[in-house]
């Protein structure tokens, strides 16, 4: 009988107890690491909002030089979906969407966002720039991605994010 009983496998008390501490100090060093993810997934979907915005540009860009606008301060650029969009030395031009009934709409002519995800506002007075946050998010919250027209045709609009506050 007495050998049946050496024979039982199992953990002794002391080393359950130390399984839990190491289990309680990788939670504790990694934990913190998981919890931001939030703010990340916002930092790099700006990123990808800049980027998309960036190559936007470039494309209405081109439709205007290919029809010699590029070098014209005020000008319309139809794209090939058939929508006519105003530029700035060949570049979208935020006044005209800042200016518009439906700033997400005018943007929506060149760049695919959805209206349910984020806002389009207007922080200048006159309208050279516009920023584009997540719905419910602030300028102030700095998490957002800024717009500001060419102002020059030797330079391209400065397009910027700033994502501190995400």
């Amino acid at each position: 009988m007495k050998n049946q009983m050496s024979k039982q496998k199992g953990f002794t008390l002391i080393e359950l107890i130390i399984v839990i501490v190491i289990l309680g100090i990788l939670a504790v060093t990694a934990a913190p690491r998981f919890i931001d993810l939030q703010a990340d997934a916002r930092a790099k979907t700006l990123e990808g909002v800049k980027a998309a915005l960036q190559g936007a540009s470039q494309l209405v860009y081109a439709k205007a030089a290919i029809a010699a606008q590029q070098t014209s301060a005020t000008a319309t650029t139809t794209l090939s979906s058939g929508v006519t969009l105003a530029t700035v030395y060949g570049y979208p031009s935020a006044t005209a969407i800042t200016g518009a009934a439906d700033a997400e709409a005018e943007v929506a002519k060149f760049l695919d966002l959805s209206t349910d995800d984020f806002d389009i506002t207007d922080p200048t007075t006159p309208a050279t720039s516009f920023i584009i946050t997540f719905t419910g998010k602030l300028v102030g919250d700095a998490c957002y991605v800024a717009y500001t027209t060419a102002a020059s045709a030797s330079a391209p609009p400065l397009i910027d994010t700033v994502s501190t506050g995400c």
